[in-house]
C-alpha cells in the first residue's frame, strides 16, 4: 500500500478564464486531492485578529473596514488599485501570509496520511515562486478567444475588461516556461481530463 505521507505537490496556474476551477474539482473529487486555492486562503489571512489584518488595518485606516468591523474588499481594491505602492506593500503582507497557509496545510495533510496529491492553485504561482514549495506546476492553458467568451459569459466582463486582465498577466511564454505540464483546455473539459489522466500516470481513484 502507497504510503500517502509521500505526497506529490503540485502548482496549478493559467490565466483568467483557462478553465481552472474545473480542473481543481477533477482532481478533488476523482483523484481525491487536497485542494488549496489562494484566493480564498488571501480572505482568511485577513479576517479579524490576524496579524495581516492588523497590519493592513494599520496601513490603510479606518477607511478600508466595513461597519462590522472587516475588512471591506472592495473599499481596499479601490485605494490600491491605482497606487502601485500601496498595491505592492498589500502583497507585501498578504502574500507570506498564504504561502505560511499553504506550507501549514500541506504539513498538516502529509501528517494525515491520506491524500495523494495536494494542489495549489494561485493566479501568481509563478511571481510568488511556488516552485520552492511544489514537486511541479502545471499551467492550465486557454486559446484567448475561448478566455475572452469564458469572461463575458461567466463574469460579464467587458472587452475593455477582459483585455485589462489579460494585460496584467503572464504572456503565454512566460507560462510555458516556468511550468513542468501544459494542460489545454481550449476545448470540451473531457478533453482535459484525459491530459491530467496521462499526467499523472493513472486512472481517477474514484470511478463513477
Amino acid at each position: 500500500m502507497r504510503d500517502m505521507r509521500i505526497m506529490r505537490v503540485i502548482g496549478i496556474t493559467g490565466g483568467a478564464g483557462a478553465g481552472k476551477s474545473e480542473i481543481l474539482a477533477f482532481l478533488e473529487e476523482k483523484y481525491g486531492a487536497r485542494v488549496f486555492e489562494a484566493d480564498k486562503a488571501g480572505h482568511k489571512v485577513m479576517e479579524p485578529g490576524t496579524d495581516a489584518f492588523l497590519r493592513i488595518a494599520g496601513l490603510f485606516g479606518k477607511r478600508i473596514l466595513g461597519q462590522d468591523g472587516r475588512i471591506d474588499r472592495g473599499a481596499l481594491g479601490a485605494v490600491v488599485f491605482s497606487d502601485r505602492e500601496k498595491r505592492e506593500a498589500l502583497n507585501e503582507i498578504i502574500h507570506p501570509a498564504v504561502k505560511a497557509m499553504a506550507l501549514e496545510e500541506i504539513a498538516g495533510a502529509r501528517e494525515e496520511g491520506r491524500y495523494p496529491l495536494f494542489v495549489i492553485e494561485a493566479a501568481l504561482l509563478i511571481e510568488d515562486h511556488y516552485e520552492k514549495i511544489c514537486d511541479e506546476l502545471w499551467y492550465v492553458y486557454a486559446d484567448p478567444k475561448v478566455r475572452r467568451e469564458r469572461l463575458r459569459v461567466s463574469r460579464g466582463y467587458s472587452d475593455e475588461k477582459v483585455s485589462a486582465v489579460f494585460a496584467s498577466q503572464l504572456s503565454d511564454g512566460e507560462f510555458r516556461k516556468h511550468c513542468r505540464a501544459v494542460i489545454d483546455n481550449s476545448g470540451p473539459i473531457e478533453a482535459a481530463y484525459e491530459q491530467i489522466r496521462k499526467l499523472l500516470g493513472c486512472g481517477p481513484a474514484k470511478e463513477d
